[in-house]
């Protein structure tokens, strides 16, 4: 019988409350109704950073590789290299993303491999006990920081589009909105990027965050159309004064990296699992 079972016996130490515990609701009931579609738990490789997200590699009982600080997307990339059949689902911190691993996340936005990407974004260093990163808000006070943020926070899904990914996507994290937008990104050939606005409880509180959200889909945004992501973009700066639009930006097809070279379509035909990279 093929195990199936991707619960571990670890238990979670994330905060109380911490939305973490929605991410992982939501990727463990997406993993398991792959599984019950005939997908087997090698045909999976999960990659994390360091930071509280990256805690969900001892929560789900995958294969993958718990990497370095900033270096989730060039492992990604990487595992896609060595076994372009596996479906490679990177996590990362806004801190791990956007700070250490900013170069990796423009190049492989343009390699555009077939790997699901979900940025954790709770606007702070978390783990390291609350210090702002590339996409805290102006004002922002804590201890390294104590007059509070000065610098303009970058925007993520402005620089995803500009940098050419074809799966731009921002969900809040909460289970039914992760797990949504997950299927999508399963379905999508190619590089998707999904922002998951998850307030930390420490450091931000939810209330800033839930009368701002409205559904881009409900509003009959059209996704294959760049100018109006572009400019649905535009309106949360991440400083939480203006309205935040959720769901998918925008979405296109493009060639993929592994189909651009001859070794890696030749290697996708052999229908390998995570067990053949280790033989």
């Amino acid at each position: 019988m093929t195990d199936t079972n991707i619960n571990t016996p670890i238990i979670p130490t994330w905060c109380p409350g911490c939305f973490n515990f929605q991410i992982l609701a939501a990727v463990k009931n997406v993993i398991n109704e792959e599984l019950k579609k005939g997908k087997t738990k090698n045909d999976f490789a999960l990659v994390s950073g360091i930071g509280c997200h990256g805690k969900i590699f001892d929560y789900v009982n995958l294969n993958g590789i718990n990497t370095l600080h900033g270096r989730v997307l060039p492992t990604c990339m990487g595992i896609r290299v060595g076994n372009p059949n596996l479906t490679v689902l990177g996590f990362s911190g806004d801190g791990d993303c956007y700070a250490e691993g900013m170069e990796h996340l423009i190049h492989t936005a343009r390699y555009n491999p077939d790997v699901k990407y979900f940025v954790h974004n709770n606007q702070v260093f978390a783990l390291t006990a609350g210090q702002p990163t590339p996409v805290t808000e102006i004002g922002y006070k804590d201890k390294t920081t104590p007059l509070g943020v000065k610098l303009y926070p970058m925007n993520p899904i402005k620089l995803m589009l500009a940098a050419g990914c074809g799966f731009v996507a921002r969900v809040y994290a909460e289970k039914g909105q992760v797990e949504s937008v997950f299927k999508e990104a399963l379905k999508h050939k190619g590089f998707a990027f999904i922002e998951v606005i998850q307030p930390s409880v420490i450091f931000h509180t939810d209330e800033e965050y839930k009368t701002k959200f409205y559904s881009l889909e409900k509003e009959g945004h059209d996704k294959t159309n760049f100018e109006k992501a572009w400019k649905k973009a535009e309106e949360f700066d991440y400083n939480i004064v203006n309205k935040i639009p959720l769901g998918i930006f925008y979405q296109k097809e493009k060639p993929m990296f592994e189909d651009l070279w001859p070794q890696l379509v030749e290697l996708k035909k052999k229908k390998m699992s995570w067990k053949d990279i280790r033989r």
